[in-house]
C-alpha cells in the first residue's frame, strides 16, 4: 500500500491514462443517451437501488455521475472503506445515514456530544423520524437499547475540539452501527475505520475543499451501506454537484500538505494563548491536559488544525476579539486556507440545548495557511 501522500493525490484518477487525459474531465451531463428500452431500464434499475452502473448507461445524474463517482473513489481509499457516497452538503450526508437507519426498523440513535451544532439540531428535533438518546463516551453501552439503530460520535469535537476513544465507544456499542464524524481530523490524521467503525462522516466543505468555495458532504462505509446510502440519494435527490465533485478531487491532492502546515502553525497558538494573561483556558488536543486518554499518536497522527479558548472577560471580552482582530476572518465553517474564528454559542451552536451549549466566552479558531507570526500579533493586538 503506497503512503498516503501518494494516495492522495493518484486516487480516483485510474481511468485517467485510458481517457488519454491528465486532468479528470467535467461531465455535467444530466442525462444520458439509452442504448435500447431494455438496457436502459436495467441500468435505471441497478443505479435507483444503489448498485454501480457495471457497464450500463448512466441514465441521469441524479444516480451516476463520473466526476462524483472519482471523488467517491478517492475517499473510500483514504479512508480504507469498500465505497463512498457523496451529496450536496455534510447535513445531506448526515441526513442520507438517519434516513438509511430509520429504514432498518431501529430508529433510536446514541449520540456523544459534544458534536457539531447543525447535527445536534437535527436529532433532537427528530425530524426524520429519529429518537435520540444523549450520553458521554462513558455512557453508550448503558444506552443501547433493542430499536437502537447508530451510534453517533464526533472526534475530534465541534467546538471544543474533545476527543473520543473510537475503539472503545464501538465496544460500548455492542454491534450497533457506529458513525464517526471525521471532519476535524481528516483522514490525514485519523482513519476511523480501522478501529471499528462503521460509517465515517465528513463536511467535505471543510478541510478537503480546503478553500472555503465548495460545499458537499461524503459517507464512507462498506458495501452494504454504500448501497444503502446510494439509494437515499437516488431517491431523495440529495446529489453532490458535478462540478463541486470535481473541486473536492482536487482538492484531496493538497489536502496532507495544508494539514500538516495548519497544524504546525497551530500547535504554537495553542502555546502561546495557553500563557496569555486574557485567556482562561485552552482547548486543543495537542496540550496534554486535553488529551487525558493519550489518543495523539494511537488513534490520532496529530492534534489538527482547530483549537479553542476562554476568555477571562467572560462574552463581553469574547465579543471584543472577534470583533477586533484585522488579519483572522469572523465567520462560521472552517478547514480553509485562511484563519476563521467564531463564537459557537451565538452561531453555529446556538439552537443546541442550554445544558449542552458551549460557555458564551468561549470561541473557536480554524488555522489557515498564514505565518503564525501574524496570526499572533492578530489575536494579540485584539486581546488586549
Amino acid at each position: 500500500m503506497t503512503q498516503l501522500d501518494t494516495r492522495s493525490v493518484h486516487a480516483g484518477r485510474d481511468d485517467l491514462t485510458a481517457l488519454g487525459v491528465h486532468v479528470p474531465p467535467i461531465d455535467l451531463s444530466t442525462t444520458y443517451p439509452l442504448p435500447g428500452v431494455s438496457s436502459g431500464g436495467a441500468s435505471y434499475d441497478a443505479l435507483a437501488l444503489g448498485n454501480g452502473p457495471d457497464g450500463g448507461s448512466l441514465v441521469y445524474q441524479r444516480l451516476w455521475n463520473p466526476n462524483v463517482a472519482r471523488f467517491e473513489e478517492a475517499m473510500a481509499e483514504l479512508e480504507y472503506c469498500e465505497g463512498a457516497v457523496a451529496f450536496g452538503s455534510g447535513m445531506a450526508a448526515l441526513s442520507a445515514a438517519l434516513l438509511a437507519t430509520v429504514a432498518t426498523g431501529k430508529p433510536h440513535l446514541v449520540a456523544v456530544r459534544p458534536i457539531y451544532g447543525g447535527s445536534d439540531h437535527l436529532l433532537s428535533t427528530g425530524l426524520l423520524g429519529t429518537t435520540v438518546t444523549w450520553v458521554t463516551a462513558g455512557g453508550i453501552a448503558d444506552a443501547i437499547r433493542p430499536d437502537t439503530g447508530l451510534v453517533i460520535v464526533e472526534t475530534p469535537a465541534n467546538p471544543t475540539v474533545e476527543l473520543v476513544d473510537i475503539a472503545a465507544a464501538v465496544r460500548q456499542a455492542n454491534g450497533v452501527p457506529v458513525l464517526v464524524d471525521n471532519t476535524f481530523a481528516t483522514p490525514v490524521l485519523q482513519q476511523p475505520a480501522q478501529h471499528g467503525a462503521t460509517l465515517v462522516l465528513h463536511s467535505a466543505t471543510k478541510y478537503l475543499g480546503g478553500h472555503g468555495d465548495v460545499m458537499g458532504g461524503v459517507v464512507t462505509a462498506n458495501a452494504e451501506w454504500t448501497a444503502k446510502l446510494r439509494q437515499v440519494r437516488a431517491l431523495t435527490g440529495g446529489l453532490l454537484h458535478p462540478l463541486a465533485a470535481y473541486e473536492l478531487h482536487r482538492g484531496l491532492q493538497t489536502l496532507p500538505v495544508r494539514i500538516r502546515a495548519q497544524q504546525a502553525s497551530a500547535e504554537k497558538l495553542a502555546d502561546w494563548l495557553s500563557t496569555h494573561p486574557a485567556v482562561d483556558y485552552v482547548y486543543y488536543p495537542g496540550l496534554p491536559e486535553c488529551d487525558p486518554l493519550g489518543l495523539v499518536g494511537r488513534q490520532l497522527a496529530g492534534p489538527g488544525a482547530v483549537l479553542a479558548f476562554t476568555t477571562a472577560g467572560g462574552y463581553q471580552a469574547a465579543a471584543h476579539v472577534a470583533a477586533s482582530l484585522q488579519l483572522i476572518t469572523h465567520a462560521v465553517s472552517l478547514g480553509g486556507v485562511d484563519t476563521l474564528i467564531q463564537h459557537p454559542a451565538g452561531l453555529t451552536h446556538r439552537l443546541v440545548a442550554e445544558e449542552a451549549k458551549p460557555h458564551d466566552n468561549l470561541l473557536r479558531l480554524s488555522i489557515g495557511l498564514e505565518s503564525s507570526e501574524d496570526l499572533t500579533a492578530d489575536l494579540a493586538q485584539a486581546l488586549s
